[in-house]
């Protein structure tokens, strides 16, 4: 597989062509940003452990009949995906508050959501990605009825193994944001699943070991990030 010019650029990541046009390589880059990119720093090894954490992650995904665009670990800090049509919706589900929930609805963190919360969101920058609900994503033909359904089935599938995975690793899985697209008329998961997009905090101390780390100044980003892997298995070297 060939690699060739790049189309997208995006926050951590980015995508580039191959002479496969079912094919696209991912390169995540030590880029970390947070608060619609006010906060910028690069941070060393970061991108070699995102890349591998989510290899891992999609993985433990497929194998559980959860269908990804993953294909396989080409170097340190690129992997091939499937190319997707992308569906413009970020779908996000809290098993624990934090984070904008808190915000909006004037919840404390740490609260135990029980049944989980979903929500959408629409994935634009510039309008600082916006929450909106169904009826948004049919009127605007953004994602159809039948999408939309799979994309939730999917999502809480993906809340069942992974709350499962990172509590056998002593964390709890907090909340998360998946994409997806569209492949030879399949919704199947996209982008990524590493702790720049989700929140784990350790079981017994409830420390955040995710980007909260960047985003609240508390230091030890990359290697919080590698304590997450090792305790599921993952070694980095």
């Amino acid at each position: 597989m060939e690699k060739r010019e790049e189309l997208y650029s995006g926050k951590a990541k980015s995508v580039y062509a191959t002479d496969d046009p079912d094919l696209l390589i991912l390169l995540f880059r030590n880029d970390t940003s947070a608060f619609d990119g006010r906060k910028i720093e690069q941070l060393d090894r970061k991108g070699m452990v995102n890349n591998k954490f989510n290899a891992f992650i999609m993985q433990k995904l497929e194998a559980a009949g959860i269908p990804t665009h993953f294909q396989a670990l080409l170097s340190d800090q690129e992997s091939s995906v499937k190319r997707l049509e992308m569906i413009p919706v970020e779908c996000v589900v809290r098993n624990i508050a934090a984070g904008s929930i808190c915000r909006r609805l004037g919840v404390k963190e740490g609260m135990d959501l029980d049944p989980p919360t979903f929500e959408f969101f629409l994935k634009d920058d510039a309008l600082h990605d916006p929450m909106i609900n169904e009826y948004h994503i049919n009127s605007f033909g953004w994602a159809t009825p039948d999408q939309v359904d799979k994309m939730k089935k999917l999502t809480f599938q993906v809340n069942d193994v992974l709350k499962r995975l990172f509590m056998d690793g002593g964390m709890l899985l907090v909340d998360y944001k998946l994409e997806f697209g569209v492949f030879r008329g399949q919704v199947i998961l996209g982008d990524e699943f590493t702790p720049d997009g989700c929140r784990l905090w350790d079981k017994d101390t409830r420390e955040k070991l995710d980007k909260d780390r960047f985003r609240q100044n508390l230091g030890n980003v990359v290697q919080s990030y590698e304590v997450v892997g090792r305790r599921l298995g993952l070694t980095f070297d």
